[in-house]
């Protein structure tokens, strides 16, 4: 597959729907193929998309002393992410050219959850924008509904068991990233965000009206998602790949802003409760050979590894992986 596939998944919502099979059928396709899809029928409106971009606009125009009072840290990664803190993982490379805002699982300060696993949190909302919160979460919380669906649609696909994969992800550590990407020169070296795989289960996003995001094909070459206005572009993470034994493909992306305008984007990442150890569910295809991974760990590593100076030890799962 060298395209990226639109599909309407409005029939997901009824099971007794006469299209329904099809619908999922082509889910499967397109995620065993380029690991990449546009969707339509979703149910979320066009204005609850475009509110969440203007909230995500003011959330990067709150000044920078503000900003980088409720930056990240080691203890607690969520917050503002700098300019140019992210580099690949491996090392090798140069600064992503954006700035961000992690966002986590919203759990209470004192939820019994977190003695379990110090992954979950409240997290941190500029008191210049009084509005963010209650915006991203709600928009949040109708991603959660999509992924559910896209979740049972693999389920059938795959025919596994009804449950198998949905029922992973309550008390989930999903988790949204906020970004500003500034417009690149031309000629100017580096990426938005490096060529890369995503390590949660399921990415989600609504695209930028600037462009900028890449997929690579299994040929090698670099196209753009056609996305229709209103529709959601969705890929396949490592975690779904490893669930499926390698059916379905985790695909390397990128980002790249030379459009000259500002470019704001708000993925969600759906990763799997911090006790979920995922291994291939059927038996792998020829070639396939990756170890099971717990996700509280994996989660733990990725963003002790986002620090440019801790490097990946002997139980450090594999992160983002480039291989096609």
């Amino acid at each position: 597959m060298q395209t990226i596939p639109t599909i309407d998944i409005s029939p997901l919502g009824t099971p007794s729907h006469p299209e329904r099979e099809a619908v999922v059928r082509q889910i499967l396709d397109a995620c065993t193929g380029i690991g990449f899809l546009s969707i339509t029928g979703t149910g979320i409106a066009p204005e609850t998309v475009e509110t969440v971009r203007r909230t995500v606009c003011e959330i990067f125009a709150v000044d920078e002393a503000s900003k980088w009072d409720q930056a990240i840290t080691r203890d607690n990664y969520r917050g503002y992410v700098p300019m140019g803190f992210f580099t690949p993982n491996d090392g090798s490379g140069t600064a992503d050219k954006y700035e961000g805002c992690k966002l986590h699982y919203e759990v209470a300060p004192d939820a019994p959850i977190r003695t379990a696993c110090p992954l979950y949190g409240p997290n941190l909302w500029p008191c210049e924008v009084p509005g963010a919160r209650e915006v991203v979460l709600s928009y949040w919380a109708q991603l959660d509904t999509v992924a559910d669906q896209l979740l049972g649609a693999l389920e059938n696909g795959l025919e596994i068991a009804p449950g198998t994969l949905r029922d992973a992800f309550s008390d989930p550590l999903t988790n949204m990233t906020l970004l500003h990407y500034p417009p690149q020169a031309p000629d100017e070296a580096g990426f938005g965000i490096h060529p890369h795989k995503d390590t949660d289960a399921l990415t989600i996003i609504a695209p930028d009206p600037v462009g900028g995001l890449e997929v690579q094909t299994r040929g090698g070459s670099w196209i753009t998602p056609d996305c229709p206005p209103g529709g959601l572009v969705v890929n396949i993470g490592d975690m779904l790949e490893l669930w499926s034994g390698g059916r379905l493909k985790s695909t390397p992306h990128r980002v790249v802003n030379q459009s000259g305008r500002e470019r704001y984007s708000f993925p969600y990442f759906a990763v799997p409760r911090h006790d979920v150890v995922v291994a291939p569910l059927l038996e792998p295809v020829p070639g396939f050979d990756r170890p099971p991974v717990h996700c509280g760990h994996w989660s733990a590593e990725i963003w002790r590894t986002n620090w440019p100076d801790e490097e990946a030890v002997a139980d450090t799962p594999e992160l983002g992986t480039l291989h096609i």
